[in-house]
């Protein structure tokens, strides 16, 4: 049975009063969700700024069916209460300190989570870094690692190498031993990814990426591309793909409609594969969960993978940041603050 505390605190939210542009978001009062089971409730420190958080205020992407409408999908914070059953079987307790992937409701002081989306915060990383990991890194382990399969010694191509889940895929495609090219829209950002790690970085408002691709591949093309563009990019992407190589589609930035040549996916044998995280079951997300734990946090505690926070605003300022993310200036994540009491408790 879920152990509740012995008090339930107002909570503050940030509310998309109507969908619109950044300033519909308001900091706005609301009942403190209680942990059901197989759930805890975290008092949050920080939470993530996304790009589909940007889409919900706009009214493209609802919540799926039994989500809380508040927006935001990644949290840390320190557990207040929970299921103690669930707790215990996952190593958690009263009081420790988590990041947890949730398919909204983030943006709020007092969270609600799956037992199992829940992280332990890194070693020697602050509440905002960790707050930065679960949203980027669940969807690049999903699809780069599991989807698309890289291996070390493949080449992956990922677009929107200076995003936050840009920033997260370098880092762990090197990690794990591939060859990474990037694309990115200004020098600075290509410079940003080369000193991630990246080999190469493109900067695709200047050069043509695919032919730059098959001209660094000396023709060959690439095994792995993550996409966030879609639409006239696919062409280009089938392009220069190397035989048996697989493109994951996470976003369709560029629009929904793409024109290929499909000769070539026969020809090379290519997948072509896509997934959104936010509607996928609970039991999907605890095994990439799992996979984290077990293989990138060490990377995390080691610092051999870094967390790249590029802006931190209080939570009543969602909009300024929400801003911030549709102008396209940042280089890797967008965060939130929420206030705390001395014990660390949210305010």
């Amino acid at each position: 049975m879920p152990d509740m505390p012995n008090n339930l605190y107002n909570m503050q939210v940030i509310a998309i009063t109507n969908p619109g542009a950044p300033d519909v978001l308001r900091l706005a009062d609301a009942d403190t969700p209680t942990a059901g089971a197989g759930e805890v409730l975290i008092r949050v420190h920080a939470s993530g700024v996304n790009r589909p958080d940007v889409l919900q205020r706009k009214g493209a992407y609802p919540p799926p069916a039994g989500a809380s409408p508040i927006p935001g999908l990644e949290v840390a914070g320190v557990v207040a209460s929970g299921d103690t059953e669930a707790m215990a079987a996952a190593g958690l307790k009263v009081g420790d300190a988590v990041c947890a992937l949730v398919a909204g409701g983030g943006y709020a002081s007092w969270c609600v989570a799956p037992v199992v989306q829940c992280l332990p915060v890194p070693k020697g990383l602050s509440m905002v870094e960790a707050a930065a990991l679960p949203e980027t890194f669940f969807t690049v382990w999903s699809n780069v690692f599991d989807r698309a399969g890289l291996l070390a010694g493949e080449t992956v191509l990922i677009q929107g190498g200076s995003s936050g889940i840009g920033v997260t895929a370098i880092q762990l495609a090197k990690a794990m031993g591939a060859h990474v090219l990037v694309t990115a829209g200004s020098d600075e950002k290509c410079q940003a990814c080369l000193d991630l790690g990246a080999d190469h970085a493109i900067n695709y408002k200047t050069s043509d990426f695919a032919e730059r691709v098959l001209a660094l591949t000396q023709g060959r093309g690439v095994d792995v591309i993550l996409d966030m563009v879609a639409g006239s990019y696919v062409a280009r992407e089938v392009g220069c793909l190397a035989e048996d190589g697989r493109l994951v589609i996470i976003a369709v930035q560029g629009g929904i409609d793409a024109s290929f040549d499909a000769s070539l996916v026969l020809r090379k044998r290519l997948k072509i594969t896509g997934s959104t995280l936010r509607p996928r079951p609970v039991a999907f997300k605890a095994a990439i969960a799992a996979q984290l734990k077990a293989t990138v946090w060490p990377l995390l505690e080691a610092g051999s993978v870094r967390v790249q926070i590029f802006k931190t605003f209080a939570a009543a300022d969602a909009a300024q940041a929400h801003a911030l993310m549709e102008s396209n200036a940042h280089i890797g994540k967008i965060m939130l603050t929420w206030p705390v009491d001395a014990e660390g408790s949210a305010a």
